[in-house]
């Protein structure tokens, strides 16, 4: 797996227009909370179960991807959710797996805000929201 910051993962992302982008937060995340520009949810996990699925994951981007070897980038909250989401892709054979350091949101700062100190929206990078 590769990562990166998430200025260059955008980049990277424009360039290639074969590159499938994971959202791999929840439904109700990437959709209230907001989501860049033509992301695929693929939840790592969903509600009410909170419990990571990984087969059922990795199928459900195979059957998004078409093929293993296509560029796959992966964007949770934080950066956290998408290290082992990565994980399970390559267990399972995939050949360019990418996961977006920082998250949608990034880290928490001291008064336990998101999106004051890093993160794809800190970045100022497109984003939507419903």
């Amino acid at each position: 797996m590769k990562h990166l910051d998430p200025r260059a993962a955008w980049e990277a992302i424009k360039s290639n227009p074969d590159a499938l982008f994971v959202d791999v937060r929840m439904e109700i995340e990437s959709l209230y909370v907001g989501r860049p520009p033509g992301v695929v949810n693929i939840a790592w996990y969903e509600y009410p179960e909170l419990t990571p699925q990984p087969n059922a994951f990795v199928a459900a981007v195979e059957r998004e991807a078409g093929r293993k070897d296509r560029a796959i980038y992966l964007i949770c909250r934080s950066g956290k959710r998408t290290v082992d989401a990565a994980k399970a892709l390559d267990a399972a054979g995939f050949t360019d797996v990418t996961n977006i350091k920082e998250g949608f949101e990034g880290e928490l700062d001291e008064k336990f805000h998101r999106s004051t100190q890093s993160g794809w929206r800190f970045h100022g990078l497109p984003w939507e929201q419903m």
